[in-house]
């Protein structure tokens, strides 16, 4: 979804954005899944857990830079 996304126009790309966030936070669920019955280790978990945080982060701003570009192109004022 994130590469599709890349590669589409501003006002295409939100919906693919929001989706690649929800399956980023699936895979957070299903992580601490396999942490908490002990099927994945401390370690282990905390390497991928920070990783899948950041690619949260990135895709969260880069999801509200989509949605300010968007109401600025929709705002009466322009």
């Amino acid at each position: 979804m994130i590469v599709q996304a890349s590669f589409l126009n501003k006002n295409e790309k939100q919906p693919y954005v929001r989706v690649g966030i929800r399956k980023i936070d699936t895979l957070k669920i299903f992580l601490m899944i396999l942490w908490e019955t002990k099927s994945l280790d401390d370690k282990k978990y905390i390497q991928i857990s920070e990783k899948l945080n950041e690619i949260g982060k990135m895709l969260g701003g880069w999801h509200g830079q989509i949605k300010t570009q968007l109401t600025k192109e929709n705002s009466p004022n322009k």
